[in-house]
C-alpha cells in the first residue's frame, strides 16, 4: 500500500505568528499545539492537506525547495494579494515567464515562499501594480 503525506511542513522561528497567519490566509484550524515546537494547521471539512508549522532555531536563508500554490475565486487574484498583504504576507518578486498563472511570489511572515495561481479558466490580465 502506497504511503499518504500527512502534512506539509513548514519551518518558522515564531510558531504562533506562522500559525496565526496561516489559518487566517486558508481558514484552517489548529489540531494540534505543542508550544514552543510545533503546530498543525487542518482543514475544518478535512479535505485538503494539513499543513504542520515546526519551530527551528535557524532563520530562512535561501529559496524554498517546496511552496504551496494558492488559488483564489476567478477574478479575486489581485484582491486576494491584497487580502494576504493585510495578513503580514509580502510580495517578493514579479515572474514574468509566468503572468498567466502567478505573477508574484510572496512570502509569509517568515520568509516562505507561496504563490497565488490564476485559476486556468480565467483570462490573462495585465501586469499587476503594487
Amino acid at each position: 500500500m502506497p504511503v499518504r503525506i500527512e502534512a506539509i511542513m513548514m519551518d518558522c522561528r515564531d510558531e504562533r505568528r506562522l500559525s496565526a497567519f496561516w489559518t487566517s490566509a486558508l481558514g484552517y484550524e489548529v489540531a494540534v499545539d505543542q508550544p514552543g515546537d510545533w503546530i498543525v494547521l487542518q482543514d475544518p471539512s478535512v479535505t485538503g492537506p494539513s499543513i504542520g508549522i515546526q519551530v527551528v532555531p535557524e532563520t530562512k536563508v535561501v529559496k524554498n525547495r517546496v511552496h504551496l500554490d494558492l488559488m483564489p475565486t476567478a477574478g479575486e487574484l489581485e484582491s486576494e494579494f491584497r487580502r494576504l498583504e493585510n495578513l503580514d504576507a509580502r510580495r517578493v518578486r514579479y515572474v514574468e515567464n509566468e503572468p498567466d498563472e502567478s505573477p508574484w511570489v510572496m512570502a509569509d511572515p517568515d520568509g516562505n515562499e507561496f504563490c497565488c495561481v490564476r485559476p486556468p479558466w480565467e483570462p490573462r490580465q495585465p501586469r499587476p501594480e503594487r
